[in-house]
């Protein structure tokens, strides 16, 4: 069997004065118009890839907002067989830049949703716009990570509040550190245990953001009264933009659950890897405005189980 080829890529849009605009790229060795995307470098994930990709195809550098779709589909091989290929698409922001023609892309449009889809080459290109253009309401976007390893509680003879990460675990923290950043956090909350603010501490700095302790999200305090921890999560993602939480093993589970289960949708699994993120994004929603929570529902839900492996979606429902 041929081996799999991963690549990844994105939506690179801006606003517009009757809406977004996308950017989609000519490449004239497949004399195609297509959205920027590319093979992901050997150990890069999937959010790597595409803003490297956009920067080198586009020359903008960009802000990640949440994954949209997963593409499948045969590419030929030098053998003249055919290979699996799969390609994660995110939506991403223009930051900043000016395109150049280069080796890959020769000419670049930016375009209104429909002009975009018209001009399109592939059918899959057109189904990751129907996706961006469906997330279009959302209005937040919060990064649930469970915080990096610990060692064995058991292991530890102080306050179990104040065990620190391992070795391993700080690993897992500095892979987070080059994850995290992509999506532009402006806020953190961490519950109050060291190895959860220790987790997020580097993209804290970088950031110039303090972190922000929310008893609400540890284990003891969420477990008294989950009802209560929704909350805490909607009134983060009430403040629009891009949120990062960090909390523990016995919250994110039932926390994910718990906000799938009231917006409807549909999950395989809810995982909780030490060192795991899930994108959550939100969008408006009047019937959870009942004056005791913000009015937003989940739009989506994806599943990173540790950024030092290969990265998987978990589809969820719109």
């Amino acid at each position: 069997m041929p081996a799999l080829v991963r690549a990844a890529g994105a939506v690179l849009w801006r606003p517009g004065a009757q809406g977004p605009e996308v950017a989609l790229v000519h490449r004239p060795r497949y004399d195609d118009w297509s959205l920027p995307k590319g093979k992901l470098d050997p150990g890069e994930l999937p959010a790597q890839a595409a803003v490297r990709e956009v920067a080198e195809e586009t020359g903008f550098s960009s802000v990640l907002v949440r994954p949209l779709a997963q593409v499948r589909y045969a590419v030929p091989t030098r053998s003249g067989e055919s290979a699996p290929k799969i390609v994660d698409y995110f939506s991403a922001r223009l930051r900043a830049g000016e395109f150049a023609p280069n080796d890959e892309v020769d000419e670049l449009r930016w375009l209104p949703l429909e002009q975009a889809r018209a001009e399109l080459s592939y059918p899959h290109d057109a189904r990751v716009l129907d996706a961006f253009d469906q997330s279009r309401e959302e209005t937040a976007t919060v990064l649930l990570v469970r915080h990096a390893k610990a060692g064995k509680r058991s292991e530890w003879s102080g306050d179990d509040a104040l065990r620190p990460l391992s070795e391993a675990g700080r690993k897992q923290r500095d892979a987070l550190h080059s994850l995290l950043p992509l999506f532009a956090p402006s806020r953190i909350y961490s519950a109050p245990r060291v190895r959860c603010e220790q987790t997020v501490a580097p993209v804290a700095g970088d950031g110039g953001i303090d972190i922000v302790s929310e008893p609400l999200f540890s284990e003891e305090i969420y477990s008294a009264d989950p009802q209560a921890g929704v909350r805490a999560l909607l009134e983060v993602a009430a403040e629009g933009g891009t949120s990062v939480v960090s909390s523990q093993g016995g919250v994110i589970p039932d926390l994910v659950t718990r906000l799938a289960d009231s917006a409807g949708l549909p999950l395989d699994e809810v995982a909780s890897r030490k060192g795991s993120v899930w994108t959550l994004t939100f969008r408006p929603d009047e019937r959870t405005d009942d004056g005791k929570a913000p009015g937003l529902r989940l739009a989506a839900a994806d599943y990173l189980p540790d950024p030092l492996a290969r990265a998987r979606r978990t589809p969820a429902g719109r």
